[in-house]
């Protein structure tokens, strides 16, 4: 081996050192939460394609918020990128059709929360033809290009679906001065914001440098968990193209993706009880929600499929599919090769914050990001117990409440007691379930205390 060869090493090796060296670190550590194990056993999985099945079921509300009228009835046909619903509620996001083909009902059918929602069930025909109304948006000023978002049927594609036009129409008093994109991806299992950053990285900054000028942001972070090295490397090497992009490494501790948390864990600012990130001058969008955006303007297709981590230990064959929205978790399932132990749960979503399914007749939508399938042995159904009042749940807590009280307000009755111990505050994370050694179903009864105090309150 030559000099040249050696130098040429050691340059290497250095600036692959001053690469890690040169990685920010979080400035706060957010109080509570849980040491849950990462399980991310399809990270190094690339996203496969599931294809067209034989029929979609595509709920009227995908979406926190009003939900959509459709625009289409039994019999008709339909088209790939097409508008099937839409509502002229502020906060609500246009849906359409997945696939081409004819809608054979028009009806409530069960949604993954539980509930019936009005859904346009389509037969495909196979041939994807799309719509003619499919073609990139045009947009010559700030209004124009967060219609063209409202367009395209974006919501939150973290979890939680709320529609992205509204978070990014700024109100007039409000002084926004950063962007934080959202990698962190704490849930066990979920691996869709990881491939996106590995697949899809040219897009992400793409998103990134549109929502820098339609904000007007002086910085833009973006946080990674410290679990995620490789994710680290790529968006570090492409963000030294601009003086104000930064990657934060965040400490590996669920429920670090939620917003409050990195808010906090990046900016050490801290949002008020009762307010949004964007009250301490913060817009937070979820990694695959900011790539969509660069890939909608480019083609114009609106929201009409996503990455889904299916897993669990019932699963065959996990891995990352591609799925039209629609889509039955029936038929995904089948797609990773069907289960291989005797199903006891299935959650769409992680198993901190997921949503048990009664049925997988129910169907992908915007926001789901995971797809688990658990037998009897991998799920904890022990009985619940007397509270011993050891206070774990209000350590691990990261929203400074106490559970215990919470669920003994609920057992009781007493909406009044629990206005007074702000359950509204409570994000759902979990984490107070999780290290409960009596077994309380705190978040089940965190969510009936704001059903109460939502019923008192005539809401």
């Amino acid at each position: 081996m030559d000099i040249s060869s050696l130098n040429r090493i050691s340059q290497d090796k250095k600036q692959n050192l001053d690469e890690v060296e040169n990685m920010i670190k979080a400035k706060k550590i957010f109080k509570g939460g849980a040491a849950v194990p990462h399980r991310k056993n399809t990270a190094e999985m690339e996203t496969v394609r599931m294809g067209v099945p034989e029929k979609v079921l595509i709920p009227m509300l995908q979406h926190i918020g009003a939900p959509c009228e459709p625009l289409v009835k039994k019999g008709d046909t339909v088209k790939v990128g097409q508008l099937i619903g839409s509502s002229d509620k502020y906060i609500s996001a246009p849906i359409h059709s997945s696939v081409s083909g004819t809608v054979v009902n028009v009806a409530p059918m069960l949604y993954p929360g539980g509930f019936h929602v009005t859904t346009v069930e389509i037969k495909t025909d196979g041939k994807q033809e799309v719509h003619e109304d499919v073609k990139p948006p045009v947009y010559s000023n700030k209004k124009e290009l967060i219609e063209a978002i409202r367009n395209s049927g974006l919501v939150g594609l973290g979890g939680a679906g709320f529609p992205t036009h509204v978070k990014l129409s700024i109100p007039p008093d409000k002084k926004i001065d950063t962007l934080i994109v959202n990698g962190a991806e704490c849930e066990p299992y979920i691996t869709s914001d990881y491939r996106e950053i590995m697949e899809n990285s040219w897009n992400i900054m793409g998103g990134i440098y549109t929502l820098m000028e339609l904000l007007e942001v002086n910085k833009v972070y973006i946080g990674i968990e410290d679990n995620k090295p490789a994710a680290i490397k790529e968006l570090t090497h492409l963000a030294k193209t601009s003086e104000k992009i930064d990657v934060i490494t965040l400490k590996s501790r669920y429920p670090q993706g939620a917003e409050k948390m990195l808010v906090y864990s990046i900016t050490g600012r801290k949002i008020p009880p009762g307010k949004l990130p964007l009250d301490v001058g913060v817009v937070v969008m979820n990694v695959n929600s900011v790539s969509f955006i660069a890939e909608y303007l480019k083609t114009g297709m609106p929201l009409i499929k996503r990455r889904v981590t299916v897993d669990g230990e019932a699963v065959k064959n996990p891995a990352n599919v591609e799925v039209l929205i629609g889509t039955r978790l029936e038929d995904v399932f089948n797609f990773c090769g069907g289960f291989d132990r005797v199903v006891h749960k299935v959650l769409m979503g992680g198993p901190m914050m997921g949503i048990a399914q009664y049925s997988l007749d129910t169907s992908v939508v915007k926001h789901t990001n995971a797809l688990l399938a658990f037998a009897r042995e991998d799920v904890d159904i022990d009985a619940e117990s007397v509270c011993i009042r050891c206070g774990r749940c209000v350590r691990a807590c990261p929203m400074n409440l106490m559970p215990l009280f919470i669920n003994h307000n609920v057992i009781k009755g007493n909406p009044q007691e629990l206005k007074r111990y702000n359950v509204n505050d409570c994000i759902e994370c979990g984490s107070c379930s999780y290290v409960c050694p009596a077994k309380r179903h705190l978040v089940q009864s965190i969510r009936l205390a704001k059903a109460q105090l939502r019923q008192a309150s005539g809401k």
